[in-house]
C-alpha cells in the first residue's frame, strides 16, 4: 500500500547546534535503512521550509506508522498521512 506523507521538522530552535547535527545525522542513516528496505520510495524538501513529502511503501499503517517513528526526530515531526489508491488511468491495459 502506497502512503503521501508530509512532514514539519518542529525541532525546537534553541536546541543546540552539536545536537541537530547529530540528529540529522541519525535521520539521514535511518532513512537509508528506510530505503533499503523497500518502505520510502522517494522524498522531497519543501521550498522554504524544514519540510518533506515523502512517497512510502508498507503493507498497512501500522507498518508506517512503525517507521515513520523509528525516525531519531519523530518527536518533533508534524506528520500528515494519505493512503494512495491506483487510478483507473494508471491501471495497466491487458
Amino acid at each position: 500500500m502506497e502512503f503521501l506523507v508530509r512532514t514539519e521538522n518542529r525541532l525546537p530552535n534553541d536546541t543546540p547546534d552539536e545536537v541537530r547535527d547529530q540528529l540529522r545525522t541519525e535521520e539521514r542513516g535511518r532513512a537509508q535503512q528506510l530505503r533499503e528496505a523497500g518502505i520510502l520510495k522517494r522524498l522531497w524538501r519543501v521550498p522554504g521550509r524544514n519540510a518533506t513529502v515523502g512517497l512510502y511503501e508498507a503493507a498497512d499503517a501500522t507498518e508506517l506508522h512503525d517507521a515513520l517513528a523509528s525516525l531519531p526526530m519523530w518527536k518533533w515531526m508534524e506528520v500528515s498521512v494519505e493512503a494512495l489508491a491506483t487510478h483507473p488511468q494508471e491501471k495497466k491495459a491487458p
